[in-house]
């Protein structure tokens, strides 16, 4: 071991539990979790596929990914392994209505999912039970990994620059690395991480989003590298400020924390939207009576756009955007943050009236709550408040119950692929363990 001199008492613990952790020694919680979120970030990935980056990484990965090992979802594409996660993984955010984890201030499950998809398909006796595994084992190194990350590091980091450590550590769970060769895996992935500078990706809003594209491709990268013997630095868990971290590993599950978003909008912007449509159902408001409209809530979310968005990207990094589109539409999904409806004039006009307020009474609550307080005043001179808003579907406010889960999956994938699809891959979601025969899940997933 190229380490030796090293003291490698966490990263042991850490490859240890990526190669031993097994199906039937989990907690039936943790279970059933992994298939809510196999579920739920499916439906972010192929509900992204509508979007323009994912049409332009197809094009980057059939024109110079090429190869017949893995699918791009929906469209049914083969390309190279490297080809596949990295469309699959810019899919899975493009519509920034992914799962995420509060204090690392990013999504884990995008980072994930499409590398298990890939590698699942590396591996043909792979079976929905060893799928699932590995979906565990990936959340909770990226967790770790983000953790860990953000306490060395002033700077806000996207998702990508620890979520391509917890992808190498699923992918190299169901290709089944040795010890060696997986150290040297998240080495490397660690090392060719997308370091990004999140917070300028908010200031001007790219097809860039959370680098968790680029993340995929340098795990999956990382991965088929030390495979062939490429040696990677030693892995950023010996580095941890907290011990607890990693010796919690097998015992606490942080998948059992996560977020889930009902929006196709920033996190940040998400209690701001709820606020406002609880004022409009609880007052019967129409959109002719608003007059102006003030947001209250921390500085990141304040610093998010307020222009009038000239693409996807603009529309999902706004805090005006979302918020106008709600009271219009009722919701925000993917018709609201795709062309046409992005260049509404009604939309535009109501965002005119917003303005957003920087609070020290909800800076101090964050990143481990977001939160907000809408008031509206109406045309008649009255004002209407929200109350405090917190972002739903969080860990403290009430996870979404299946159902509800379930109805976002259709919600997304339905415009997608149809209503027998959608219905034949939730049933199939929620028995995934059952599963022995991957192809036909792969299949499901194709237009």
């Amino acid at each position: 071991m190229r380490y030796k001199r090293f003291n490698m008492k966490h990263t042991e613990k850490v490859i240890r539990f990526i190669q031993e952790t097994k199906w039937f020694q989990l907690p039936l919680e943790v279970k059933h979790q992994s298939k809510r979120c196999l579920m739920d970030t499916l439906g972010a990935m192929l509900s992204g596929m509508q979007t323009p980056v994912a049409e332009i990484m197809k094009r980057i990965a059939t024109g110079w990914l090429k190869g017949n090992e893995s699918t791009v979802l929906v469209s049914g594409v083969r390309t190279s392994a490297v080809g596949a996660v990295l469309v699959n993984g810019f899919a899975g955010n493009a519509l920034d209505i992914d799962d995420g984890y509060r204090l690392v201030k990013g999504h884990p499950g995008a980072c994930i999912l499409p590398l298990v998809m890939t590698a699942s398909e590396i591996v043909p006796e792979c079976t929905g039970k060893d799928f699932l595994e590995a979906i565990i084992v990936g959340y909770e190194i990226a967790v770790r990994a983000g953790l860990i990350r953000h306490a060395l590091y002033s700077t806000y980091h996207s998702s990508g620059s620890w979520g391509a450590i917890g992808g190498a550590a699923a992918a190299g769970k169901l290709l089944r690395l040795n010890k060696e060769t997986l150290l040297h895996a998240l080495g490397a992935a660690e090392y060719h991480a997308p370091i990004a500078p999140m917070m300028k990706g908010i200031d001007t809003p790219s097809m860039g989003k959370d680098s968790i594209g680029w993340g995929c491709f340098v795990a999956m990268m990382s991965v088929l590298m030390a495979r062939e013997g490429f040696t990677g630095i030693q892995p950023i868990f010996e580095d941890t400020p907290n011990p607890h971290w990693i010796e919690s590993l097998g015992d606490q599950y942080e998948i059992m924390n996560l977020y889930f978003k009902p929006y196709a909008a920033c996190r940040w912007a998400q209690p701001a939207v709820d606020g406002a449509l609880k004022i409009s159902k609880q007052a019967g408001l129409f959109v002719d009576d608003i007059e102006k409209i003030r947001i209250f809530t921390f500085a990141e979310a304040a610093a998010l756009s307020r222009q009038y968005p000239e693409n996807t990207e603009d529309a999902q990094y706004s805090i005006s955007f979302p918020i106008a589109a709600a009271l219009i539409d009722g919701k925000v999904g993917p018709d609201q943050v795709l062309p046409p409806r992005i260049f509404d004039k009604d939309i535009k006009s109501m965002m005119d009236k917003i303005d957003v307020v920087v609070e020290k009474r909800f800076q101090r609550e964050f990143p481990d709550k977001a939160l907000a307080e809408v008031a509206i005043t109406t045309k008649n001179g009255k004002t209407l408040s929200s109350g405090i808003m917190s972002a739903r579907w969080d860990p403290g406010s009430g996870a979404p119950t299946d159902e509800k889960l379930e109805e976002k999956f259709i919600w997304l994938v339905k415009p997608v692929l149809g209503e027998k699809k959608v219905k034949k891959l939730v049933k199939m979601i929620w028995e995934f363990e059952n599963l022995t025969d991957l192809e036909k899940f792969t299949h499901y997933c194709i237009k």
